[in-house]
């Protein structure tokens, strides 16, 4: 019986130590927008004063694990917010603050392959109600509950309300284009970069960006090709490009 006391008592002890210990931490998250409060920001560094930090993804989202005593601020091109108590803070889990800049304004963000892709998964979970939504139809229920003499036996009710929520509907199939859309241009712009023109053509601006307008394969062909075979489009297209304009400066000529 002794014994019995004696181990519940060092199990209470452990406990009064682990859970003071790990009520001095807290997470804090949110997101972080430009001076409009309505464009999200990313590459923002988050500070604490214990010295933990991290940064905003490419939807302006972070999310911070710190001590409850410690203060939080955020920095961006050398530029410092006020510091934020912890403490004082209402929602840990969804602390949103405007930085005094337009996101028009800031410097483009150089993306690399790893970046990209952790950043295109993490865009398919933040908006995946949008992605997965599908045209709602006649469908059986999941719920094999029978009912007798009920007159939609086996029906999904919830699919069947929502044929009929057709506001909702559009508005969810129109953002969902318009997330497929920005994520399909991403890519365009990720492998057909100016980089690799340039790499390749040799071309400056302004006439690298003509060249790329006239140029730019669409998402599908895009989607075929490895790098090789991407950089043999591009050439055979500089040739064209080439020949065009040679010919384009003759006709003005010979007017």
């Amino acid at each position: 019986m002794i014994k019995k006391y004696r181990y519940i008592v060092c199990i209470l002890f452990l406990g009064m130590l682990y859970f003071p210990a790990k009520s001095q931490f807290i997470t804090i998250s949110g997101t972080v927008y430009d001076i409009s409060a309505r464009n999200p920001i990313e590459a923002v560094t988050v500070r604490s004063t214990s010295g933990r930090g991290t940064v905003t993804d490419s939807s302006g989202r972070y999310s911070l694990t710190v001590r409850v005593k410690d203060s939080i601020w955020f920095s961006l091109l050398n530029k410092n917010t006020m510091k934020y108590a912890v403490d004082t803070i209402g929602d840990p889990s969804n602390f949103d603050i405007s930085i005094h800049l337009k996101a028009v304004e800031l410097p483009p963000v150089t993306v690399r392959t790893k970046d990209y892709r952790l950043d295109s998964i993490q865009n398919r979970k933040d908006y995946q109600k949008y992605f997965d939504f599908k045209k709602p139809g006649i469908k059986l229920s999941t719920d094999n509950t029978y009912s007798p003499g009920g007159t939609t036996v086996g029906l999904d009710l919830d699919e069947l309300i929502n044929m009929f929520r057709f506001r909702r509907n559009r508005n969810l199939q129109f953002l969902q284009n318009r997330l497929v859309q920005q994520e399909q241009d991403r890519y365009i712009n990720y492998r057909f970069s100016k980089l690799l023109v340039r790499k390749i053509t040799k071309l400056q601006s302004p006439e690298i960006d003509t060249f790329m307008r006239k140029c730019k394969p669409d998402y599908e062909l895009l989607q075929q090709f490895n790098d090789l075979e991407l950089g043999y489009y591009i050439e055979q297209h500089f040739k064209e490009y080439r020949y065009l304009k040679i010919k384009e400066s003759i006709r003005k000529r010979d007017e």
